[in-house]
């Protein structure tokens, strides 16, 4: 029977705490959190932890919060631990060589794709912008690379045509604990394989940027539509509405959409891209380079989330048929 591991644990978000309660819950022992210094958050800017250092106080563990490794002296509170392993999730610093060497069996990290495919920072929101149809997590052992390393273990899931991010988000947060319990039973027999990543079929999945949020209604529908849900719970996908008698200009958020097929007669219409087809309690149908898509979900400035049903109470002078909505120009 194999012994249980010293391990310690690196991470930030919630995300990264599921993975942790695992841990907690295994019969290895977590001997240490990782997670970086305590940041200002809300209106009142007080300093607040991070859901993994929470969840590592909660259960009287020992937490450090360095703001890198850079310092020696940080270097040697870690080796201190004597750690067999150390797990990486979501921690949101980069770990020199000299950190990836400590540990006994060295770090692995969880990573939220199935790599080669999609390494770096938005690996679930790249994987349904591009449309894939089915995503996972893979347990790596971390080399200085970014998302480089060996691969030990992969678990996969389905990823459904109204899925955003947030869903997904969820359904990756209960693949990888069980997928990192497993990663280390093995790593604890002595019995885990790594295998090396296929550098050319990687793909990158670079940070998002607010920018990219702007509506282009000259791409498809169907584009349309998985942007949108990629972007959910940020940036959130948005358009720009201008009063013609103030020429005011509103932004406005999307959070629930769906592609209407078109048959050939009406694709063969006139229909200018930005173009409202239709506005009833059911959605509003924008015309775009193919097919149409019909926003189900809207939110005015100032205003929180409603149905298309519920502000067009108020706003319906702002979605008559044929009125244009204005999105990246290109």
């Amino acid at each position: 029977m194999s012994q249980p591991l010293r391990i310690v644990f690196a991470g930030t978000p919630d995300f990264a705490a599921q993975h942790l309660a695992a841990l907690i819950q295994s019969e290895h022992q977590v001997v240490a959190v990782y997670c970086p210094p305590d940041k200002p958050a809300g209106r009142g800017k007080k300093m607040t932890a991070c859901a993994t250092k929470q969840l590592a106080l909660a259960h009287n563990l020992i937490v450090e919060q360095p703001v890198n490794f850079k310092e020696s002296t940080d270097r040697d509170v870690l080796a201190s631990y004597n750690a067999d392993v150390m797990v990486v999730v979501a921690y949101g610093l980069l770990l020199p060589q000299s950190v990836l060497d400590l540990p006994r069996l060295g770090c692995i990290n969880v990573h939220g794709s199935i790599l080669p495919k999609w390494r770096g920072a938005a690996p679930i929101q790249r994987s349904l912008e591009a449309g894939d149809n089915k995503t996972g997590v893979t347990i790596m052992q971390m080399d200085k690379g970014l998302d480089t390393g060996d691969m030990i273990l992969k678990a996969e899931c389905d990823i459904s045509t109204t899925d955003t991010s947030a869903s997904l988000y969820e359904k990756l947060a209960a693949l990888g604990p069980n997928a990192l319990i497993d990663t280390l039973g093995l790593m604890a027999k002595g019995t885990h394989q790594r295998i090396s990543q296929d550098n050319e079929q990687a793909t990158y999945a670079a940070k998002l940027d607010k920018a990219e949020a702007e509506i282009n209604w000259q791409q498809s529908a169907s584009v349309i539509d998985r942007k949108i849900r990629a972007y959910i719970p940020w940036p959130v996908a948005q358009f720009t509405y201008s009063e013609q008698e103030t020429n005011k200009e509103h932004r406005i958020r999307i959070w629930q959409a769906s592609v209407v097929e078109q048959n050939k007669a009406e694709q063969n219409q006139i229909q200018t891209p930005g173009t409202i087809l239709s506005a009833d309690k059911l959605g509003i149908v924008v015309a775009t380079n193919e097919n149409a898509i019909r926003l189900e979900v809207l939110q005015l400035p100032g205003k929180k989330a409603l149905p298309v049903a519920d502000i067009l109470n108020s706003r319906s002078d702002w979605f008559k048929v044929a009125n244009m909505i204005t999105g990246l120009k290109k």
